[in-house]
Order: C-alpha cells, then structure tokens, then sequence
C-alpha cells in the first residue's frame, strides 16, 4: 500500500481514491461505526436492566422504594436528555476521582473545590496523566455508556410499568386463585405477558435511542459525526496528502444513509419480534394470528 500510494500527486482518480479511502484517518472513521454500535449493544440491556429495576420499585409495597421508582421515571422524563448527558459525565467522573482520592490520597490535606476546580491528587486522576490515549477514549465510553443507561433505563421503566398494568388482572387473580403467591405470579404469569404490551414502546425507545449516538460527539468522544465533521472539511496540500474541497455533505449523506439503513433493519426485525411474542397472547395481535391459522 505504501508504494501504490507513494505520490498522491500522480495518482489516478480511481487510485487518488482508493488511497484517499484507506488511509490512517478514514481507518478510525470507519472504527467509529463500530464504537457505535458497541455503545448501542452494551447500553440496550444494561438500560432495559435499570428500567426493569425501576418499573419493579413503583409496584414496591415499601414507600420509600416505590417513591425511588417513582421519582427516577419523572425526573429523567422532566429534563432535556442533553443536560443530563453533559450533567452526569462530570458528576460521574468526579465522583470517581473523589472517591479514590479518599483512597488513595488520605494525607492531601488542601480542599478539592478550589473555586470553579476540582483538584484531586495526581494518583487519582482517571485515567492517570501516563495513561495511552486509548485508556482516555475507554474512559470517556465507559461514562458515555453508564449515562446511556440511566437515561434510557428510566424511558425503559416507563414503558414496562405499562406493560405490567396491561397484563389483563383476571390473570393475576386466576394465578391467585391457584394458590400461587406474589412472587410466582409476578415471575411465572405478569413478566412473561408484559412482554407484548411493552413491545412497542420498547421498539420507539431502541429507535430513539440509535438517533441519540450522535451526543457522543458532544461528550467528546470521537464517534462518527466528528470524524465525518473532520475528515469531510475543506483539506489544502499543507497538511495532507490528499487535499479536497469542503465535502462535508456527502459525509453527512453518508450518515444519514447508514441511519436510516439502521433503522429499518430494525423495524424489520422488531416486527418479527412482536409476531412471535403474539402467539398465544390475549391482543389484538393474537387473535389476527389465531383467524389466519383457522383460516
């Protein structure tokens, strides 16, 4: 590859190309694609654990557990998403470093907020000052994904607590009445027909959710909005090897096509999802499959 692209100046279109694609930069443009989607797959489950947590705590006969529920559903929904991504990776990073410097630092004796900055000792930093740059960019995805998830878990408890009040409660008093307790009702009947009323809620919530990796820029994590922002503006022969125009359109173009892409594949297979989880359910869903099997 280097001989083949030893003299950009000389290259053909096809070859300009080809080296233009396939160098050093456009490699971690196209690593961003798979940051993103490693962020999509790690904060699903851990978000749709958190929701199932909080749609647990507002059916809780403690009080205190049921308000805790109760009041995480109501303030993530009350607040723009945005100040809560820029909100907690700082309170979550700090809180790290106050921690380990509780730990690690018990003789520091000046006070961490000094006006406007939090200073803690040099060993509890995170990551430390010596760290590679691929440590910081870890970092900064472990608190992008953590943030993800409280985010979208309260969404997710949401659409669960509904789920749950939709299980018809003839159900629950049947599962009663068979002597079973709460805690086999709630596992063996409520949890497993939630499912299909949650669905599409669950469906929106994925789709959203895919639309919102673009915050990572604004966290500062180079995903792909900033490579494309980078990569696609105005380039002159003083600083690469592969000067250009302002093509920063066609990037975008090419997100929105990845986007939409992303998305339908998605759809398609969320509708199969809910086809299968409809079998045997008391929804409208159910008795269309019923008819057309009778058919």
């Amino acid at each position: 590859m280097f001989s083949y692209c030893a003299d950009p100046d000389t290259l053909g279109t096809f070859r300009w190309f080809s080296c233009y694609l396939t160098n050093g930069v456009h490699l971690s443009f196209y690593m961003s694609f798979v940051k993103v989607l490693l962020l999509l797959f790690i904060t699903a489950p851990v978000a749709l654990a958190m929701g199932f947590g909080g749609a647990m705590a507002t059916r809780a006969h403690l009080a205190p557990v049921r308000w805790l529920g109760e009041g995480y559903i109501a303030i993530m929904r009350g607040v723009p998403d945005i100040a809560f991504f820029l909100f907690f990776v700082i309170a979550l990073d700090q809180a790290f470093e106050w921690t380990r410097h509780q730990v690690l630092c018990p003789e520091w004796t000046d006070p961490i907020r000094q006006g406007n900055d939090f200073l803690v000792c040099p060993a509890a930093k995170l990551p430390l000052g010596t760290a590679p740059e691929w440590m910081h960019q870890s970092y900064s995805f472990f608190l992008a994904v953590i943030t993800f998830a409280i985010v979208f878990g309260a969404f997710a408890a949401n659409v669960l607590r509904g789920g749950m009040r939709a299980v018809p409660h003839s159900q629950l008093e049947t599962a009663a009445a068979y002597g079973m307790s709460r805690r086999q009702t709630f596992w063996r009947i409520l949890v497993p027909q939630m499912w299909i009323y949650a669905l599409p809620g669950l469906s929106n919530l994925w789709l959203i959710l895919i639309k919102a990796t673009p915050l990572l820029f604004l966290l500062g994590i180079e995903d792909i909005v900033y490579w494309a922002r980078e990569i696609g503006g105005t380039k002159t022969s003083r600083f690469t090897d592969y000067p250009h125009d302002d093509w920063r359109m066609w990037y975008f173009l090419f997100l929105l096509v990845f986007y939409l892409s992303f998305t339908r594949i998605s759809e398609i297979l969320l509708e199969r999802l809910t086809v299968r989880l409809s079998h045997g359910q008391a929804t409208t869903g159910g008795e269309a499959l019923r008819k057309e099997a009778a058919v």
